[in-house]
Formats: C-alpha cells, sequence, structure tokens
C-alpha cells in the first residue's frame, strides 16, 4: 500500500515539474519581440497632417479630408506593433484611419478578436478592412470570417488556415509577399486562391522579403530582400492605398 502510494506521489511530482517547465518555456519564448528600429518609432509622431495616440492599440488619425474607412493591422508573430508604423503613417497620410493593434505578447493567436475592442471604440468609423502579417494574417482572416461588418482582407506573407474558406463570401481580399521570403510558404501562400473570391487580387513583391513588411530588422530564417531602402514598404503602402480607394468608390 504505502509502494503504490509512493508512485502516486512520484507520478504527480513528475507532471507537476513538467507543468512548471511548460510554462517556464512559454513566459521565456514571449518574454524576448522583434523591437522596431529607431526610424520606424520617428513614425509615431504627431504632426500638421496626422494625429498619432499610442494608448496600447496605435491609432494614426488623418487630421483633415479622412476616408469613411478604417483599416485595422495585427503584427507578425513576436513583432512589435511599432515596426509597422512608417507604414501605418503613409496609408493614413491618404485620408485612412490606421489603427496598430496591441496584441498579447505580440502574439495574434492570443488576442484574435481584438479587432472587436478597436471597433467599438472608434463608433465614428463605419466601414473597416483588417490586415495582418505572418500570424497576424492568419488571425485577421478567422476574424473575417465570423464578422461581416468588415469589407476587406489584406495578407502581407500571410494566408488563411485551409478550414477558413472565404470563398462564397463577398469580401475583398489582397494578398502581398516577398519573392524572396524564406519564411513563409510561399507555395501555401499563392494556393490560398482556392479558398479566396474569385476577385481577390494575388500581388508579389520582387525582390522582398518577410521581414521588409515591417521594421524591425532581420528576421531569423528569412531570405535576403534585393529592394534598398524602405522600397518593400512603399511598394505595399502604393497597393493597399489603391485597394482601399476601390472600396471607396
Amino acid at each position: 500500500m504505502r509502494e503504490k502510494k509512493s508512485w502516486t506521489v512520484k507520478i504527480l511530482v513528475g507532471i507537476a515539474a513538467l507543468l512548471l517547465i511548460a510554462i517556464a518555456g512559454f513566459f521565456i519564448f514571449v518574454s524576448t519581440s522583434y523591437e522596431a528600429i529607431p526610424s520606424a518609432k520617428k513614425s509615431l509622431e504627431t504632426d500638421d497632417q496626422l494625429i498619432v495616440k499610442d494608448e496600447g492599440d496605435i491609432l494614426f488619425e488623418p487630421i483633415s479630408e479622412t476616408r469613411d474607412i478604417g483599416f485595422i493591422f495585427y503584427p507578425g508573430a513576436k513583432v512589435e506593433a511599432p515596426a509597422y508604423a512608417t507604414m501605418a503613417r503613409e496609408i493614413a497620410a491618404k485620408g485612412y484611419p490606421v489603427i496598430l493593434a496591441d496584441l498579447r505578447f505580440n502574439l495574434a493567436i492570443l488576442s484574435p478578436n481584438h479587432a472587436d475592442e478597436i471597433i467599438s471604440n472608434h463608433p465614428e468609423i463605419k466601414r473597416w478592412v483588417i490586415g495582418g502579417h505572418s500570424l497576424g494574417g492568419v488571425m485577421a482572416s478567422d476574424y473575417v470570417l465570423d464578422h461581416e461588418n468588415v469589407e476587406g482582407l489584406v495578407l502581407l506573407a500571410s494566408y488563411p488556415q485551409s478550414k477558413t474558406d472565404l470563398s462564397k463570401s463577398s469580401l475583398n481580399v489582397l494578398s502581398l509577399w516577398g519573392s524572396n521570403d524564406e519564411v513563409a510558404d510561399l507555395e501555401k501562400v499563392k494556393n490560398a486562391k482556392e479558398i479566396m473570391p474569385n476577385d481577390a487580387e494575388f500581388i508579389e513583391i520582387k525582390g522582398g522579403n518577410h521581414g521588409g513588411f515591417g521594421e524591425y530588422g532581420h528576421q531569423k530564417g528569412d531570405g535576403d530582400s534585393s529592394l534598398s531602402g524602405d522600397q518593400q514598404i512603399q511598394d505595399t503602402v502604393k497597393y493597399i492605398v489603391e485597394f482601399l480607394g476601390e472600396l471607396s468608390e
């Protein structure tokens, strides 16, 4: 009888130890993120064109000629939201309010419905598009599947899960990726056409890579970009602004 109790205690101790190791491993994993480089953080400043409010979520609000469509953006896994500030600022400069989502531990998978909070906090914005980079795009895709109040989806180096079939929806979709991306599975990025509406736009940015959609330095395992400066971001802004413009017509 004592031997049986001894084995029970050992098993319970073993389970507790494994749980502690798993919890410690999780917090070690989430404790580090890709930080925005200094030039990206400069885009967080208010000027005579835009009001920038960093209150967790980062709002880029045009001062004049504001369009009626807001753009919510989910950052890539373990990438700080300010890393996308330059992109957000350039889009907002064209009149579209942009909100970079503040995600728990910088992981969209832990805050998949954070857009609900953003939308409720901005009742003045009547129409919405959501986008995301990498894992952020996966979660943005899941979000639009269950929220008909969102009109558009923008994917950067991303694709929906196979269960997220958007082919029969009236959603407007734009998918962008870099030809030198070695982080995302580009076959899955391109083959996502099969679960998208027929008029979804799929565009490759020649010479771009995975990390080039933000400003956080080189991402582990990524290919090298052959584009100069922030050209990939500028190309991305151009395509997104054109996409939003088509919705505004």
